[in-house]
């Protein structure tokens, strides 16, 4: 799929942008002002593959926390600031490589200037972050200011969404700032996916994509999927995060399973593994299992290019032809399986062997 069109915004060092590849990003589950615990907590995310990491910054003691945050680390911080716009001045002061302003809790166009001028002066991008929770609390009064009155009439999320958008964009701009990057969250997927088409049609500035509040595990999983996916698809997205009722590593794990999905990253080979049937006889489920982890626990990159993509097939009948274009599988039978490479296949296996053998054919090291 064909990118939108975006600036390209520098957040310490990783440029977020349609001429750049889709950048990861996570948020420590940490109380901020425990540096030990967030360090830690960052480098398990560092670790798994995250580049770009926001904290939660709810007071002055948090916003300090930055400077002795980020001598230990390797990746920018973007610093989460609600309801108090000098806290954002002061994540500033002490390092923070981006700001998240909340439109829905700091609306007074002083306390925006003011935070505006701070990054301007230090060369630090802000993220104008909408989500659905805070929406309306930015106030009739101030939603009409804004949009202008041309928006949010109809009651439509998305319209409101845009508009308040739009209001803060054109706010910034008339103060000389576009460093700037753009999200619309809803923990509604229709209405994410929606806002997020609408803004791309009259802007350039680059999207940080999500549905927030997706919810626990298995279901934030399947909500981030679609609303992200439908809009990578799109071409819309720059930057994402997976908001999950969990280990933060598992979010960062998700975003990259999803980007390999679309092949707009690649991460490892795509493992490629039947649903199993009435012809399987082998416990296929243990040995994707095993075979995943493997891969999981393999620290070197594939020893040969060519090899993207593994197939894992219950039956010999149909696991050659069905995984054909995989570069290289095996289709089990009863007590052994066929390896082959792109459907030709290459020679039989013991089925106690056969991941040990795909690994070792594929070229990996522990």
């Amino acid at each position: 799929m064909e990118r939108r069109k975006t600036k390209t915004i520098n957040v310490g060092g990783i440029k977020i942008g349609s001429r750049h590849p889709v950048c990861i990003q996570s948020m420590t589950k940490t109380d901020t002002r425990n540096t030990k615990k967030t360090i830690a907590e960052i480098r398990r995310l560092e670790k798994t593959g995250c580049e770009l990491v926001r904290i939660a910054v709810k007071d002055a003691a948090a916003a300090k926390a930055i400077k002795t945050i980020k001598r230990k680390i390797g990746i920018p911080i973007v610093a989460d600031i609600h309801f108090d716009y000098r806290l954002a001045i002061e994540s500033i002061k002490n390092g923070a490589d981006k700001i998240r302003v909340n439109p829905g809790n700091i609306s007074k166009l002083t306390d925006l200037k003011a935070i505006i001028k701070r990054a301007k002066s230090r060369k630090i991008p802000i993220r104008i972050g909408l989500n659905s929770g805070s929406l309306y609390s930015t106030g009739p009064g101030q939603v009409r200011h804004l949009t202008g009155g041309r928006f949010g009439k109809t009651g439509a999320k998305a319209d409101l969404f845009v508009g308040i958008a739009l209001g803060y964009i054109k706010m910034f701009e008339r103060n000389g700032f576009r460093d700037i990057i753009i999200s619309l969250k809803s923990s509604d997927v229709r209405e994410t996916v929606e806002s997020y088409r609408r803004l791309a049609a009259v802007c350039d500035y680059p999207f940080h994509l999500g549905v927030t509040a997706a919810g626990p595990y298995d279901t934030g999983i399947i909500k981030s999927s679609m609303g992200i996916g439908a809009l990578l698809l799109d071409g819309i997205g720059d930057t994402i995060r997976v908001s999950l009722t969990a280990d933060p590593v598992e979010e960062v794990i998700a975003a990259k399973k999803i980007l390999q999905a679309l092949k707009m990253r690649m991460f490892g080979p795509d493992l490629i593994s039947c649903p199993t049937c009435g012809r399987s006889q082998v416990d296929l489920a243990r040995i994707v299992k095993d075979l995943e982890l493997r891969l999981a626990a393999c620290h070197s990159p594939l020893a040969a290019k060519s090899y993207k993509s593994i197939a894992v097939m219950g039956c010999e009948v149909n696991g050659p032809g069905e995984a054909r274009e995989a570069d290289i599988g095996i289709a089990f039978g009863r007590n052994s399986g066929i390896l082959f490479k792109k459907g030709k296949i290459i020679k039989k296996v013991n089925a106690r062997e056969a991941v040990k053998e795909l690994i070792k054919c594929v070229g990996l090291r522990h």
